[in-house]
């Protein structure tokens, strides 16, 4: 469930920027998962705003909409044995609040 960018949307990455995903040590359904939590990988688009998902799931549906992003990350670089071609990749879809400037 995304949403068109309009003029007053406003979000903090783009296209292209290297991001990293932090660790933020939230406990329980938090849609993030843990094997990509401090990696870097490249934002490939902003997939819109939606409520929180990690609040959804607690049934909290009152909290502020978080921007999403689908970011791409070399398999090579997220499993320390992975034994497939260089050029494989993953892309997933990230909140915001998951993710800083690389």
């Amino acid at each position: 469930m995304t949403t068109a960018a309009t003029p007053a949307t406003v979000h903090r990455f783009s296209a292209g920027d290297r991001v990293r995903v932090v660790d933020l040590r939230k406990p329980g359904h938090v849609r993030t998962p843990w094997y990509i939590r401090e990696k870097i990988g490249v934002v490939t688009e902003w997939t819109g705003k939606v409520l929180n998902p990690e609040d959804l799931a607690y049934g909290r549906c009152g909290g502020p909409a978080v921007n999403g992003y689908r970011v791409v990350f070399d398999q090579r670089h997220l499993w320390p044995d992975y034994q497939g071609p260089a050029h494989d990749k993953l892309h997933i879809e990230v909140y915001e609040h998951w993710l800083e400037k690389a």
